[in-house]
């Protein structure tokens, strides 16, 4: 089940809603944890046992690790919980992608290799084990205490609006307000929380789909019928496709969240603006960076090495980020691209810019990303060769594939609305409407306005049989 379905929209969400409202302050948790489950399930039942287990374990394991008075105990404890949900990850997400090499270098030396039966991957593992251990370190670091209900646990892990598509909420953010969020709960959150999930739903069915339908068909095609004029536009229109997917479904989430209380943290801000790659990763899937910044960076060692320790600190990172992403060989080279680039924004790079100024030095972080965004689309290595030489191969003849004017109108409002953050009006203006209270007019005209994109989004969903899932891959 995914947001952008007729089946969340008209039924799942509405009876949540409903079911929630009327439920007493001691049973909104439970509502909200049974609708998670439920919302889990629907998609992956296999799994929500495993996920159960791995809960139940976690959750007693970290309150002995809390109780406890003894440094080694506790430095014994957070690490089985690490190793635990790191490992399940490890598992489920990658042991597929080990086997597979492994067969090939036996296969290549002339052995007969492993044999495997293929691992599903569970939905959203990649988010919540990152959130099983956020939940282990901050009560390691005594940075909050321990939920006391295990339930409350479960529905830190399990809630549904960022289960499976992020952001990615660290327990020392989100704590307090499992056990009591009643000062959020009211109209004015309800009703900011409406508008900016339609807002996020509007940005994925709208336009990220239509310009997703053609990159499909664009990265789908065989060598001889890719030109160079398609390769580029195929990458131009996957570079918005991922954006206001991936940004859609955040606003979707932190929007759902507002809904019921809940204050998630934003998960981007205008990252197509950004001046360098340092910039980019600062404005692109925040809460990812900060995560790789407080529990693996800054345990590495950060900025407190030496120029060399610190420059091969930012390439592990990038690493272990482009394999979080996914288990190929492409996702791992992405997550070294950007990490190249980290380290040269650091050796000359931000100098650069510095001099040539903002506009050049937006158009060459765009054009860095643009590439990038080829490796982490394409299916493996092969295929990103192709793509890439067909980019720069200047073969401009005649093509049989044809792109609708609707495919470049939509294009045209993603290019501007990806890039209209350049103006600080509109930062000021996002915030006033995110971020601020409002009055009664405002709230009238941004629920007439989400009522509004809610049937336009519905009417598209219904008429259409395209709406992928791109996190499946995560």
């Amino acid at each position: 089940m995914v947001f952008s379905s007729s089946l969340f929209l008209l039924y799942f969400f509405p009876a949540f809603l409903i079911l929630y409202y009327f439920s007493g302050k001691k049973l909104k948790n439970i509502t909200a944890l049974i609708a998670s489950i439920i919302f889990y399930a629907w998609g992956a039942p296999d799994f929500i046992f495993v996920v159960f287990a791995s809960i139940i374990i976690d959750f007693y394991l970290v309150r002995k690790l809390y109780n406890s008075d003894s440094r080694k105990i506790r430095r014994i404890l957070l690490s089985f919980s690490v190793i635990l949900n790191i490992g399940l990850l490890a598992y489920f997400k990658y042991a597929n992608f080990f086997i597979e090499n492994v067969n090939e270098i036996c296969s290549h030396f002339g052995y007969s290799g492993i044999s495997w039966i293929n691992i599903a991957l569970p939905i959203g593992i990649s988010f919540f084990s990152f959130q099983k251990v956020t939940y282990s370190v901050d009560v390691y670091r005594k940075v909050h205490k321990p939920l006391k209900k295990l339930s409350d646990y479960a529905l830190y892990i399990l809630m549904f609006p960022q289960l499976i598509a992020g952001p990615i909420v660290r327990y020392n953010e989100i704590a307090d307000q499992i056990e009591d969020r009643s000062a959020n709960e009211n109209i004015d959150n309800r009703l900011t929380g409406f508008f900016r999930f339609i807002i996020g739903l509007s940005k994925k069915v709208l336009i990220a789909n239509v310009l997703g339908k053609e990159v499909d068909q664009i990265f789908a095609l065989s060598e001889i019928e890719l030109t160079s004029y398609l390769a580029w536009m195929g990458v131009i229109a996957y570079t918005f496709q991922i954006y206001f997917d991936f940004s859609g479904y955040s606003d979707m989430a932190i929007g759902i969240g507002r809904m019921i209380g809940f204050k998630f943290p934003e998960n981007f801000n205008n990252p197509y603006i950004s001046q360098s790659i340092t910039e980019f990763w600062r404005r692109w899937h925040i809460t990812l960076g900060r995560w790789m910044k407080d529990y693996l960076y800054i345990p590495l060692g950060g900025n407190k090495v030496s120029p060399k320790r610190l420059y091969f600190n930012l390439w592990i990172v990038f690493l272990i980020s482009g394999l979080w992403h996914g288990a190929a060989w492409n996702f791992i080279l992405w997550g070294a691209f950007h990490g190249f680039f980290l380290v040269a924004d650091r050796l000359f790079l931000l100098k650069v810019y510095a001099k040539i100024g903002k506009i050049p030095s937006i158009a060459i972080t765009f054009f860095i990303t643009m590439i990038g965004w080829v490796l982490f689309r394409a299916e493996n290595l092969h295929e990103s060769g192709i793509f890439l030489t067909k980019m720069f191969s200047f073969d401009f003849s005649p093509t049989s594939y044809f792109l609708n004017e609707k495919f470049f109108m939509i294009l045209l409002i993603a290019i501007f609305f990806s890039f209209w953050g350049i103006f600080k009006r509109i930062e000021i203006f996002q915030n006033r409407i995110f971020f601020t209270k409002k009055r009664n007019v405002s709230m009238i005209l941004m629920s007439a306005f989400a009522i509004i994109f809610l049937i336009i989004s519905l009417t598209s969903i219904t008429s259409s049989d395209f709406n992928p899932f791109i996190y499946f891959r995560f």
